[in-house]
């Protein structure tokens, strides 16, 4: 744990966090990969994918508290979208992070591929324009939003993950939201997700306490500064970056696990 290692640990929170702030998400589809590799890049010991799953699922509940409290008074947030979308995904994040300890190293990998993947194809399909809508008129089908949400926690359990990365374009592409709010809301519902993520975790002894704690001091700073970027970009240019984010992420894996 020299200072090297403390710098290379608070940046890899930093950036994934300010970006998590910025487009809605937790920062896992960023962050897990970056523990997942650079560390042994430069020389430091490398971190397992339980460790890595376990130190992005602390590290994303306090990104996301910062992400949510920035935009709490811009309207964007969606309390129906929160209520059925939180509910669901609190109790298949729970389960998905309870069971991920019966997981090998390469099945919490293949997991993640396979959701990073999936994310990746649904940011590329087109999508109608739902921008203009009234944040008062917005509607959504809650029995598809709440099973939808319960799958996605499931899967992003595993990897610790709070699943903002398929949240996103589930509700731009599935539940037809506007941009800003699905990532005002999604940063609400990652939340959630994320508490039921974290608890599995701890319970099963997943989680490395050094490095969780720096990424938590880097997200509590980086996630507000995010989230003010955000607000100031073009709705099309917060999709681009998401969906090229999650792209070459999915690429990196796959590649690793192929």
């Amino acid at each position: 744990m020299d200072i090297t290692w403390i710098i290379t640990i608070f940046l890899i929170g930093f950036v994934g966090s300010f970006v998590s702030g910025m487009i809605g998400i937790g920062g896992a589809i960023i962050k897990y990969p970056m523990l997942l590799y650079i560390p042994p890049l430069l020389g430091f010991t490398a971190f397992t994918a339980h460790e890595v799953s376990g130190i992005s699922a602390v590290e994303v509940l306090f990104a996301s508290i910062a992400g949510v409290w920035a935009y709490r008074k811009d309207g964007y947030l969606n309390k129906a979208l929160i209520l059925y979308m939180g509910g669901a995904i609190l109790a298949g994040s729970f389960v998905g992070s309870f069971s991920s300890q019966y997981l090998s190293e390469a099945g919490v990998n293949i997991v993640y591929g396979i959701l990073a993947l999936i994310a990746a194809v649904m940011m590329f399909i087109p999508k109608k324009q739902v921008d203009d809508k009234p944040m008062d008129e917005v509607t959504f089908n809650k029995l598809l939003a709440a099973v939808l949400a319960f799958i996605v926690g499931i899967g992003s359990g595993i990897v610790g993950a709070a699943g903002g990365f398929l949240l996103v374009p589930i509700m731009l592409v599935v539940l037809k939201i506007p941009t800003r709010m699905t990532i005002a809301t999604s940063l609400a519902i990652t939340l959630i997700s994320s508490v039921g993520g974290t608890t599995g975790k701890l319970i099963t002894g997943q989680v490395e306490y050094y490095p969780a704690v720096i990424m938590i001091v880097a997200s509590l700073i980086a996630a507000p500064l995010g989230a003010k970027a955000g607000k100031s970009l073009n709705t099309k240019v917060l999709q681009g970056i998401l969906a090229m984010l999650i792209l070459v992420t999915a690429v990196k894996i796959w590649i690793n696990i192929l």
